[in-house]
């Protein structure tokens, strides 16, 4: 039987427009294995602080302050943001309590960690993910937070952001990323500054598109294992390290290879490797390392994002869909990664 013409295009609109919204349950909830994308911010907006790693001081949440302030945010701290236990930021139970309740504060809009160090894997199993998963906001950070960007957006269906720590050095580069992901709702293209200190060295050529996911090698690494990680299958895998002799930066790698992470992964990048030294003689150079262990994958790949423990930073949206070419070192967000609506 022949079909009209008017509902042949009302069929095809319906049709497409299913594909652009999340598939519901039952009770009419986004479906589970969907990736909630979490509101953009706005000017006027409250940013939570928290500290679920190292010690953090009061001068550097006054900094903090006057960074955010100069962005038009307002700022909200963790109840615990400045208690010590140890080396750590506060009892695990209180560091966890900080997260949680930033997730359900209404008047938080987007939750900014003080800074990496070390903790951030005691309090995993302390978070409420279903909480998380019903309130989705911006999370951001990097080095340690690595761990809660990875486990939030495994366990929740959230994008998370690797992305400056609020004692980051806020510059004009940093910031037109963070505000034109995060406030704008762009799908941008990170592209290196025209620098001698930061260049692109191909691995391996090629495009390959797949879901963002990455953050520090020895935190990702020490999660191997853990119910914490997302999928692996044809991600787009990027990393990035500091203070690491390279013959590390070899182990961590082969870690990830024989638990069988590389082996799934369409594309490739290394950030920077800042203050990584060759180590006791003789020895490889972190080149020949990296090529070890990418090359006999055949995927694109290379070194010298702008990613890490350096002032200059893209801010990046884990599990969000991005397609990366290693011949000239870009990233291209093939979606926008927070809700503009």
């Amino acid at each position: 039987m022949t079909i009209k013409r008017r509902e042949f295009l009302i069929t095809c609109g319906l049709a497409t427009l299913a594909t652009q919204i999340p598939p519901l349950n039952a009770q009419g909830k986004p479906s589970p294995n969907t990736i909630c994308k979490p509101p953009r911010l706005q000017l006027g907006d409250t940013v939570g602080l928290i500290a679920p790693a190292g010690i953090v001081d009061a001068k550097d949440i006054e900094a903090a302050q006057q960074s955010f302030s100069q962005l038009g945010l307002k700022v909200k701290c963790g109840k615990h943001i400045l208690d010590r236990y140890g080396y750590l930021a506060g009892k695990d139970a209180d560091r966890a309590q900080d997260v949680n309740s930033m997730f359900s504060d209404r008047t938080i809009k987007a939750i900014i960690a003080m800074r990496g160090g070390w903790g951030c894997n005691r309090i995993l199993p302390l978070l409420n993910y279903s909480l998380i998963r019903s309130h989705p906001k911006i999370i951001m950070g990097y080095s340690d937070i690595t761990t809660l960007l990875l486990a939030i957006n495994a366990r929740s269906r959230v994008t998370t952001f690797h992305g400056p720590v609020a004692t980051s050095t806020w510059n004009q580069f940093t910031v037109d990323y963070f505000k034109r992901i995060l406030f704008n709702g762009e799908a941008v293209t990170m592209e290196n500054l025209n620098s001698s200190e930061v260049r692109v060295e191909t691995i391996a050529p090629g495009k390959a598109r797949g879901k963002l996911v990455g953050g520090n090698l020895s935190v990702l690494s020490a999660m191997v294992g853990s119910p914490y990680l997302p999928s692996w299958n044809k991600s787009i895998l990027f990393v990035e390290e500091i203070g690491e002799d390279v013959y590390r930066i070899d182990r961590m790698l082969t870690q990830l290879q024989t638990a069988g992470i590389l082996n799934q992964i369409a594309g490739f990048i290394f950030g920077q490797c800042t203050n990584c030294s060759l180590g006791d003689e003789p020895s490889f150079t972190l080149m020949q390392v990296l090529q070890d262990h990418i090359l006999p994958l055949n995927i694109p790949a290379w070194y010298g994002s702008m990613i890490g423990h350096i002032k200059d930073k893209f801010t990046l949206p884990i599990g969000v869909e991005v397609e990366i070419n290693a011949d000239v070192g870009t990233i291209g967000m093939l979606e926008a990664a927070v809700s503009v609506v």
